[in-house]
């Protein structure tokens, strides 16, 4: 199998975009999202396509879903499609849902990746087999080398059936990212590595936590490619903050909570599972239950993921969320990634949310939407944090991190805009793990400090990440501000 060079799928230009979440039309009707995700400035969407939803038998196919998405497009966004291998009669394990695994015939699932790429042909731009598969028996019910074989099929299926699209390996995440070298996640890429090195175009990274880990973990995949003489083209499938893990108050409640709810095997979550789950008494159930009646007990770093915080502790993480997503935005495209989309858009379907499910612990407040009668229609701060940054980087060309040596804590990236003048975003990194327990908004108990700054136009405006004017003076060539943790963007535009 030829393999194009290194370059040959590098994304062209800057674009900002979106998950819509972990399912599409599998658990209700495939409603609108693609329009919602274009108001805010998004140019890229991903969504999940499981196999049980086009092909429920085996031969007969079903299109309902696949084309709701495209009925959405309007041609100036990009797509991106993560093809899960999940089927009650085609895999290993009989499942609609997760875990996706290996397929019970090779040929068949050829023919279903052919079937899907033929009927999105020339507008789904990305084609992902599976979701971090080194997750395994939760995302990936198989071994590396299965996972191997069946992205080596996917790779020739997609280029036979439209050869300009880009295949993207499974995403790379915190189970490798966060783990040392030799780790069984990390063995897990390294195979996958060296048997697939031919068998895609760019390399998905998630990319979870502190923004100021963001230049490291992109650098760790470069070299894992680079060891295995595959280096390709980065993209940032997913990314946010804060989660829980990051705060060492919450890490151990949260080690002990995973303890009990996983005590035995990964179970299978089909759809019919998952609903009757819910009114069962599972172990996980049990273990955020026990977690709830605590509260009175948990650090406010942990009581602000969880439904029913005071109100001050949740508008303290919605502060996080929006710093921290500007952050890691700014770090990954300074990084040479030219694709980065927040995880996620909105909840999977309208109604109240599970406060015993462990992954809304971690990740349900990170939604940058919410239903209202059914549609779309909430905006949470991290909706117009995103709007606002896709707005102050369109036409970016190019984002360099500029060092300053007299303020080690200051972060500055100089973005080149087509047709615009130059844009300038600061903020100043406080670790927020030394801050006082009640200072949930995270190193806002601080001071700013002064910024001069060299400057080209004869006037600046800025605004911070919130959506707030920022005092600003340019005076002798040099721009004077005073800066803390919140990014602002600077601008000589009025």
């Amino acid at each position: 199998m030829a393999q194009a060079t290194t370059d040959a799928y590098e994304p062209r230009g800057i674009r900002l975009g979106v998950v819509r979440g972990v399912s599409y039309g599998l658990f209700g009707p495939p409603g609108t999202f693609v329009p919602q995700a274009r108001s805010l400035g998004a140019g890229i969407v991903r969504a999940y396509v499981y196999w049980s939803q086009v092909e429920p038998e085996p031969g007969r196919y079903r299109w309902d879903v696949v084309d709701a998405l495209l009925g959405q497009l309007d041609g100036d966004e990009e797509v991106w499609i993560t093809l899960c291998s999940s089927s009650p009669w085609a895999t290993r394990t009989p499942t609609d849902f997760l875990p996706p695994s290996p397929a019970h015939d090779l040929d068949a699932y050829a023919e279903f990746v052919r079937r899907v790429v033929r009927r999105c042909a020339g507008r789904v731009h990305y084609w992902q087999c599976d979701n971090e598969p080194s997750n395994t028996d939760l995302l990936w019910a198989g071994t590396a080398d299965e996972y191997v074989a069946q992205l080596r099929v996917m790779y020739a299926a997609v280029k036979e059936a439209d050869p300009a699209a880009a295949v993207v390996l499974g995403g790379c995440g915190y189970d490798v990212l966060g783990s040392e070298a030799g780790s069984e996640p990390r063995r897990f890429f390294e195979q996958v590595l060296s048997g697939g090195r031919d068998a895609f175009d760019l390399f998905d990274v998630h990319l979870y936590g502190d923004a100021a880990a963001v230049p490291a973990h992109i650098e760790a995949v470069r070299e894992l490619m680079r060891a295995h003489g595959c280096l390709r083209p980065v993209v940032v499938g997913e990314y946010a903050a804060p989660v829980p893990f990051e705060f060492p108050e919450a890490q151990a409640v949260m080690y002990e909570v995973f303890a009990e709810a996983f005590a035995g095997e990964a179970p299978v979550q089909s759809t019919e599972e998952l609903a009757a789950r819910a009114r069962q008494d599972t172990p996980e159930r049990r273990a955020m239950a026990a977690l709830y009646a605590r509260m009175p007990q948990l650090p406010p770093r942990l009581l602000m993921f969880m439904e029913g915080c005071p109100p001050e502790l949740e508008a303290g993480r919605h502060r996080i969320n929006c710093r921290q997503l500007v952050a890691c935005t700014l770090q990954a495209l300074a990084a040479g990634v030219r694709r980065t989309l927040y995880w996620n858009l909105a909840p999977e379907v309208p109604g109240p949310a599970d406060p015993l499910q462990i992954m809304h612990l971690m990740f349900g407040k990170l939604a940058m939407l919410g239903y209202r009668d059914g549609e779309l229609a909430v905006r949470h701060p991290a909706a117009d944090t995103f709007a606002l940054l896709a707005a102050q980087l369109a036409g970016a060309r190019r984002v360099t991190r500029i060092q300053s040596a007299g303020l080690p804590g200051l972060y500055a990236f100089e973005v080149e805009r087509a047709g615009r003048g130059p844009l300038l975003v600061l903020w100043n990194r406080r670790d927020t793990a030394d801050d006082t327990a009640g200072d949930t908004a995270g190193g806002e108990d601080h001071p700013p400090v002064a910024v001069s700054w060299p400057w080209p136009a004869s006037a600046a405006t800025a605004v911070d990440a919130f959506g707030e004017p920022h005092a600003v003076e340019v005076r002798d060539g040099m721009l004077r501000l005073a800066v803390s943790d919140t990014p602002v963007f600077v601008s000589p535009e009025s």
